[in-house]
């Protein structure tokens, strides 16, 4: 089913559509100049049919078109998992029908305008250091804890995505083997193909993991700091585990990258109880003399992806 909400706008303004492809609903925005956004509409994923994919693709930007009353000059794309840059196939995708496509050469030429593609989490990074939570600091790390766990670094604004396009994939750095063993946690595998990798423990999965590897059911984030406020003993014990095992991974984030300012996206992001833990448990893991920095819940929500999408068709598309 799709959601529309169409806004006024000028058709002369210089409109750029962002779209942000996640593993259940597809969202188009349309931003003016200043990066406001104008229009959004959604749509379910197609999951298995590559051509209803492409299908509902197309039929997003032409809606968008005929609503707004232009075409835009450029597109932007958040794609989830990796594009293979010497075929141009995705692959490590969660949406089954896209893994193995070459998706941006398959829709520039249904679209017939400039397409510029970007990992989805690297453009929610995008989206908080233009204009978001990150504005104003001289570089960021956008760190997404959801169902996964990826992110993207940014230097003035720009995203630095790196030569195989993977720079912030920090969800497949690996656990630390004497943290594992401290908190009694077993060597995981992930879908990505390594042993060990931080997503697997740090996501909102591996949180209810821990959980349960304490003895109780699978909770969320919400529902786990729910139960740690009333003074549940196992829930705060998960709690601490996972804001330990949060804390090493930034900690090791700021030795590699030094970035100015951290803003957490995804679904963990809404824990007010994570915002408080986090400052101390970086801390811990890093020595003398290195300042942890300010850790900052995201500007723009779930917008965020979408918006960082039309970044990339403004910073790279035609002006």
């Amino acid at each position: 089913m799709a959601e529309s909400r169409p806004l006024v706008t000028d058709p002369a303004a210089a409109i750029r559509y962002g779209v942000d492809i996640g593993g259940t609903k597809i969202e188009l925005v349309a931003c003016d100049a200043t990066m406001a956004v104008r229009y959004r509409r959604r749509i379910d994923t197609p999951q298995h049919s590559y051509e209803a994919f492409l299908d509902g693709v197309v039929a997003l930007v032409q809606t968008a078109d005929a609503e707004l009353g232009a075409a835009c000059d450029a597109v932007g794309m958040g794609l989830p998992g990796i594009r293979d840059r010497a075929s141009g196939r995705q692959v490590s995708s969660n949406v089954p029908a896209l893994t193995g496509r070459r998706v941006g050469e398959d829709l520039r030429a249904r679209l017939r305008r400039p397409l510029y593609l970007g990992n989805d989490c690297q453009c929610f990074a995008l989206s908080e250091a233009y204009g978001g939570a990150a504005a104003g600091y001289p570089s960021m790390f956008g760190a997404t804890i959801g169902t996964g766990a990826g992110g993207g670094f940014c230097v003035d604004g720009r995203l630095i995505a790196g030569g195989n396009g993977i720079a912030g994939e920090w969800g497949h750095w690996t656990v630390s083997a004497a943290l594992l063993a401290q908190h009694q946690l077993p060597l995981l595998d992930c879908a990505c193909g390594l042993r060990g990798c931080v997503e697997r423990y740090v996501s909102g999965g591996g949180l209810a993991r821990i959980h349960r590897q304490l003895g109780g059911e699978e909770l969320d984030a919400i529902a786990l700091d729910a139960r740690a406020a009333q003074g549940d003993a196992r829930a705060m014990r998960a709690l601490e585990i996972h804001h330990d095992l949060l804390g090493h991974s930034l900690a090791a984030l700021v030795l590699a990258l030094d970035p100015h300012v951290i803003v957490l996206g995804g679904g963990l992001s809404k824990s007010e109880a994570l915002f408080r833990a986090m400052p101390a448990a970086v801390a811990r893991h890093l020595f003398e003399g290195v300042h942890v920095p300010p850790i900052l819940p995201p500007a723009f929500g779930d917008a965020g992806g979408a918006r960082g999408a039309a970044l990339l068709a403004r910073q790279h598309g035609p002006s």
